[in-house]
């Protein structure tokens, strides 16, 4: 996941009373995501159980982690876990803002026995596990989340990417209704994560206005006046919504500013600023990592009408980073990236370009 800018994203805000915190054992089934909130307060993504957890992590100290360069990482993951690297699986990679530790969402094993596991990573590249364990927690369940008996959908998908901005944990993801792609936005201290917002994009490239399909990242940026979600899809439209637009229940379009290649999954997305110029970084399955200019996202109708693969926004492919698997921005000229290079794994902070 990403540093938002100022959000104010109604997606299903409704009045509530803070869920009371509690000291345990959060039964945590699955991880698909991750995001930090203030203090050191780390959201955990459980799409299996339908269900977010803010857990408190004390982490608020930290040394610098602009040097980190972790080798053989999945190794030496699974060492730490009793596994072979074949059996572990990094679903997520997120910094704390407030320390620049770097923490992963892993799975260890796979099928039915598979177990979610969070790890830290600090300064000095040391891995350790951050046990889910007697730990300060609350939980908010996801009402109508896609669940397993949908077959023509992935219970994972429940949870694809998730924000923490002005508040409010902003989950995307699919639910059970007419529009299963879905935003959701939760107060924090938990209350009630209330109704979603359905989301509706036409997707140049494939010819057709899309309800079905979930965010696959998102982050948010400021364009013109209007404070915008900028939400990346499979295939790979680039489309944003003005955070005024939405609101708790709606069924709600976006506008389409860019196609940006078919056969394409986007993983992670952020907004940097560099030589006065502002950029989402993006990284992807099959094209790698797009340095998307922000220049065009002004524009007002977006794309309406078939296209080929790219329209719009245009970027330009970072060629020095390959085998990208997670990103997330550390500061203002870093980012820490997990690559994988010549069948091994690297976590690394790199310049970012």
């Amino acid at each position: 996941m990403r540093y938002l800018t100022a959000l104010m994203l109604s997606l299903a805000v409704t009045a509530f009373a803070a869920a009371e915190t509690k000291k345990g054992t959060p039964e945590v089934k699955s991880i698909s995501a991750l995001a930090f909130g203030p203090n050191g307060t780390l959201f955990v993504g459980d799409p299996v159980a339908a269900a977010v957890f803010a857990v408190e992590t004390g982490d608020t100290k930290g040394t610098s982690t602009a040097g980190l360069k972790v080798e053989k990482v999945t190794d030496q993951i699974g060492s730490l876990l009793g596994v072979t690297a074949k059996d572990v699986t990094v679903n997520d990679v997120k910094v704390n803002p407030a320390t620049g530790n770097v923490f992963l969402a892993v799975t260890r094993g796979k099928g039915p026995d598979a177990k979610p596991v969070v790890l830290k990573v600090a300064g000095d590249g040391k891995l350790t596990e951050f046990a889910l364990k007697d730990v300060a927690f609350t939980a908010a369940p996801l009402v109508n989340a896609i669940d397993k008996d949908k077959e023509r959908m992935k219970q994972v998908d429940a949870i694809t990417s998730m924000g923490f901005a002005n508040g409010k944990l902003i989950v995307a993801g699919l639910s059970n209704e007419d529009f299963s792609s879905t935003l959701r936005v939760i107060p924090f201290p938990f209350g009630d994560a209330g109704k979603a917002t359905g989301v509706k994009i036409f997707h140049g490239a494939h010819g057709r206005f899309e309800t079905q399909a979930p965010v696959r990242t998102f982050t948010t940026y400021r364009i013109g006046d209007a404070e915008s979600v900028v939400a990346a899809y499979q295939c790979t439209p680039l489309v944003k919504f003005p955070i005024s637009d939405l609101q708790p229940g709606a069924k709600v379009t976006g506008t389409t500013i860019a196609e940006l290649g078919n056969r394409n999954v986007p993983i992670d997305m952020f907004v940097y600023s560099k030589g006065g110029k502002d950029y989402i970084l993006m990284a992807n399955t099959a094209r790698g990592v797009m340095k998307v200019s922000t220049d065009k996202f002004a524009v007002k109708d977006g794309i309406t009408q078939k296209t080929g693969e790219f329209a719009g926004a245009t970027y330009e492919k970072v060629e020095s980073w390959s085998g990208v698997e997670q990103i997330d921005k550390l500061d203002d000229t870093h980012a820490i990236v997990l690559m994988k290079t010549t069948g091994s794994t690297t976590l690394a902070s790199v310049e970012l370009p």
